[in-house]
């Protein structure tokens, strides 16, 4: 087997900085803990505050359904056993959170003021929480620990990637979307939540008591091997910031000669449109990157200049839970031929959201498109299929500290240099 211990680059991170990190990382770092617990969405912020014009077309509020809401409060009002557990402000934001659920689909939200706050901070790279990114696994209909993030009482506790959540606290979290988990594992900073999680194999149910708290993190991380030809970086997710992070780490690797590249975005559950595409601008040959299209047929394109195109072999990792921008960033690289694409088939999720404010304050999360890479393929439910299908040996990562598929990327790579 390779050896993965890797030496840090000029500024300092000390010997060894891979190998610490992919024990760290588990399939590296990636996409929300109690704001670490990142939905698999690709966002788009739309600064403007909404105003709604009623008069364009047929609206719920009407006579029948405005009586049906004041007989079912009056109903609460009489009947309800903890009435004086629930306030007004609590009743009208379900009202809200209740027409974006009709929707059925798993990526809407309403935010409230708070939820609207954490969410812009998230995107900035700030977050409060446990430091665990989750997902929803809709064959077992449970939300699921899709990466671990360092810095956060998840990583210092045995808490795995695949774990599925059953509890938050006291609450029964099953057929909760992971907009919902994450709902409930948010809270005040240096307080505790529990989660009860299944593992498969374990002989019972394991609990974990986390402590929220805020991690401001760096979203890539990056090293170079022994021999100093390969360089390694990991993003975790595209928010606002991965840009700067990014550009640092290829620079620095390049500046140390490094002769071939492994991109890791497994775990990576996506992020903001424009970070991802200006990274892709930073590897990719001249074009089209991605494009969308919306309910109208309106076509919007991310192009390419070609300028600052990557000249040494590439390998880009993947997996389950790589989804949305990162499956842009895989995508674009396949259909351009750019790089090898090794792991496991991605998540599939093929729509891009926008986050509308409103002008008191809180928002609301819609689909609004569906995206298209190069060659025109839509990853909805299909995925990226990587060019080398491998899937992790996770007991040989558990107990030996072996990454198989990293390996594997670093022996494509050699036989491509050498």
């Amino acid at each position: 087997m390779e050896e993965q211990k890797m030496r840090t680059n000029k500024r300092g991170f000390g010997a060894g900085f891979v190998s610490g990190l992919i024990c760290c990382l588990f399939i590296v770092l990636a996409g929300f803990g109690a704001q670490y617990l990142y939905d698999n969405v690709l966002v788009q912020v739309y600064q403007n505050p909404l105003q709604a014009d009623m008069t364009e077309y047929d609206s719920v509020l009407n006579d029948r359904s405005l009586n049906k809401i004041n007989a079912i409060e009056a109903i609460i009002e009489n009947h309800y056993y903890q009435i004086d557990d629930v306030t007004n402000m609590q009743l009208e934001e379900g009202l809200y959170r209740g027409l974006v659920a009709a929707l059925n689909d798993p990526y809407a939200q309403y935010f409230t003021e708070a939820e609207l706050s954490s969410a812009n901070d998230r995107i900035e790279g700030i977050f409060f929480g446990i430091g665990a990114l989750i997902s929803y696994d809709e064959e077992m209909e449970l939300a699921v620990i899709s990466g671990i993030i360092g810095g956060g009482s998840a990583s210092e506790s045995d808490l795995r990637e695949g774990d599925y959540i059953v509890k938050v606290d006291d609450v029964d979290v099953t057929f909760y979307t992971s907009t919902e988990v994450v709902a409930l594992v948010r809270g005040q900073e240096n307080t505790i939540v529990s989660l009860t999680v299944y593992r498969e194999g374990a002989p019972d149910y394991l609990v974990f008591e986390l402590v929220r708290k805020r991690v401001d993190r760096r979203t890539v991380e990056y090293g170079v091997t022994e021999d100093e030809n390969i360089g390694y970086i990991y993003i975790s997710e595209f928010d606002n910031v991965t840009i700067g992070h990014f550009i640092e780490a290829l620079n620095d690797l390049k500046e140390l000669g490094i002769r071939g590249l492994i991109l890791d975005l497994r775990s990576n559950p996506g992020g903001n449109i424009n970070s991802v595409t200006a990274i892709a601008r930073q590897i990719l040959p001249k074009g089209l990157i991605v494009y969308t299209e919306d309910r109208q047929g309106h076509r919007e394109e991310y192009t390419c200049d070609g300028r600052r195109e990557l000249e040494i072999p590439l390998t880009v990792l993947v997996n389950e839970h790589s989804a949305s921008a990162s499956e842009i960033l895989a995508g674009a690289i396949q259909d351009h031929n750019k790089g090898t694409i090794i792991g496991q088939k991605t998540f599939g999720k093929g729509v891009v959201q926008r986050i509308i404010n409103m002008s008191d304050n809180t928002a609301v999360k819609l689909t609004v498109s569906t995206y298209f890479t190069p060659l025109g393929r839509s990853l909805g439910d299909v995925g990226v299929i990587p060019d080398v299908e491998i899937e992790l040996d996770r007991e040989a990562y558990y107990t030996e500290g072996i990454d198989n598929q990293l390996n594997y990327a670093m022996s494509l790579l050699k036989e491509l240099i050498y």
